[in-house]
């Protein structure tokens, strides 16, 4: 048994019988843990320092929005995020459906992330002054509004960050000001922070074999409800969520007006973000969309 088997026996309480890779995403390892008794066990693990603190966060973000009730989440079962190697997160297993997303689970998702999102938050970003995105840590205090949180918590620091990597077009800062500046206009009518998932690509919406949506691997915070909206279209509907879960929000918390016409601008976070992580190719995307902003 090696040194993550022999921690989880531990955490868990319960004999590791075998530890199976599995597919876990583009900044962790993962595996299927199956207890003595043939329980299975998703585990997340890094060994990457600039990971320290990633699972705690994830896991405070797992139970906030399990809190609000709305839809599924998965049970936390075990969590190690300390200096002490090895780092990890142990969930209870989802067993995946073979068919996809159906028309119930696809509306299903929808009229979750609509109670979801009006359980609120009482601020925009929040509750820890740090958001954790793989090793990335991004400033996540509070302000006033908004725009300015967009701007300021969001847009200018993974800016930054894909600048500093050398990701960005040299065009991009001087149209990021511009778009930065036009905010409170381009933002929309003010709405109150919503309970977002923050990071809701398709491929963190699993569903099961009953056709029950589950929400995971979150960056949980106060934010505009349209963020996870946005997200979930940036590539092309993953794992065959479309119109259908859109149109079942839409039925329980209708948008506001031009909410259509945003999307592009919400979605600049994950394209700034994976420009950060992963290359050129996404700052010169993430450029042609503040290039229409601005």
């Amino acid at each position: 048994m090696n040194d993550l088997g022999s921690a989880l026996s531990a955490a868990l309480d319960e004999p590791i019988a075998r530890l199976d890779p599995v597919a876990g995403g583009d900044l962790n390892d993962a595996y299927a843990a199956s207890l003595a008794d043939g329980t299975r066990v998703f585990v997340k693990t890094s060994a990457d320092p600039a990971a320290a603190g990633s699972f705690a966060a994830e896991a405070a973000g797992l139970r906030w929005l399990a809190d609000a009730g709305a839809l599924s989440i998965p049970e936390l079962l075990a969590l190690a995020d300390d200096d002490e190697a090895p780092r990890f997160l142990a969930l209870r297993w989802i067993d995946a459906g073979t068919g996809g997303f159906g028309s119930s689970a696809e509306e299903a998702l929808g009229r979750g992330l609509a109670a979801l999102h009006a359980a609120g938050a009482p601020t925009f970003g929040g509750p820890a002054d740090i958001l954790r995105v793989g090793p990335l840590a991004l400033p996540n205090a509070p302000t006033g509004d908004w725009p300015s949180f967009y701007a300021i918590r969001r847009l200018e620091p993974l800016a930054r960050l894909a600048r500093d990597r050398g990701a960005l077009p040299v065009e991009a800062p001087a149209l990021l000001d511009r778009v930065t500046a036009r905010l409170p206009e381009l933002a929309g009518p003010p709405e109150p922070p919503a309970r977002v998932h923050g990071d809701l690509w398709g491929g963190n919406v699993m569903v099961d074999r009953e056709q029950r949506p589950w929400l995971i691997d979150p960056a949980a915070h106060g934010g505009h409800r349209e963020l996870d909206l946005a997200m979930l279209r940036l590539f092309g509907g993953v794992g065959g969520i479309g119109s259908r879960c859109f149109a079942a929000y839409e039925e329980v918390s209708p948008l506001a007006p031009g909410a259509a016409e945003r999307v592009a601008l919400w979605q600049l976070v994950p394209l700034l973000l994976h420009a950060a992580l992963f290359g050129a190719s996404w700052g010169a995307r993430a450029t042609s969309v503040l290039r229409r902003y601005a």
